[in-house]
């Protein structure tokens, strides 16, 4: 599959990194061990950044000025990084959805990076453009409804948008029978600690979702 950044993006934020994990993959509803692994790194994390603190991180706060280049607020639609930091220095466990989702939720809070995770075999076509968000775009986010994405930074396949740093789309989402996963690092700050952040990723799929078969790909 290929992957593209479109000129509209790259004009708007000629910072964009990006990497993408190919890897055939079992899920499972749940595992220990990975939330034993969650919940001692968010017990740290709590202990190092608080709410003011995390507006500072290079990560997130390039996702906010990209989303502010693309014509989007992202107060009112919080890149998912943000929102799942914010969400555990409020105390607040992060959600067990199942271990696929789950790592990946894990590996976005360690980089500060949205990531999209997609079950490859519900793309439609062999190519990926990163785009931004027009008005009125159908795009059904996963647990969320109509989201406008309108502004957005938005991957499209050959039928529509199925991903953004905010949520991705209900279409091609993971789901307990998925065993080729799409995983998508969004850096919006540059490639500066991305490729530890991708090898971070790769390594959970490995130990918690006997990823094989792996193939990474970096583009911008």
């Amino acid at each position: 599959m290929k992957i593209e950044v479109s000129e509209e993006l790259h004009r708007a934020w000629p910072g964009f990194r990006g990497a993408a994990v190919f890897a055939t993959v079992r899920n499972t509803a749940y595992n220990a061990e990975l939330w034993k692994r969650i919940e001692a790194f968010t017990a740290l994390y709590r202990e190092k950044y608080t709410l003011d603190s995390i507006k500072e991180m290079p990560a997130i706060q390039a996702t906010r000025q990209a989303y502010k280049k693309c014509g989007k607020d992202p107060s009112r639609y919080r890149p998912s990084s943000e929102a799942l930091c914010r969400r555990i220095l409020r105390g607040i466990p992060l959600y067990q959805i199942d271990t696929l989702v789950d790592l990946i939720n894990l590996a976005s809070i360690y980089s500060g990076n949205s990531i999209g995770g997609f079950d490859r075999d519900k793309i439609q076509g062999d190519r990926l453009v990163l785009g931004i968000g027009k008005a009125g775009e159908p795009y059904e986010g996963i647990g969320r409804g109509e989201l406008n994405i309108e502004g957005m930074p938005v991957y499209r396949d050959a039928i529509g948008g199925i991903g953004t740093p905010t949520s991705d789309n209900e279409r091609t989402k993971m789901s307990i029978d998925t065993t080729h996963v799409l995983a998508i690092m969004n850096a919006y700050g540059g490639s500066e600690g991305l490729a530890d952040s991708v090898n971070y990723m790769v390594e959970l799929m490995k130990e918690f979702a006997e990823a094989h078969d792996i193939e990474i790909i970096y583009f911008e």
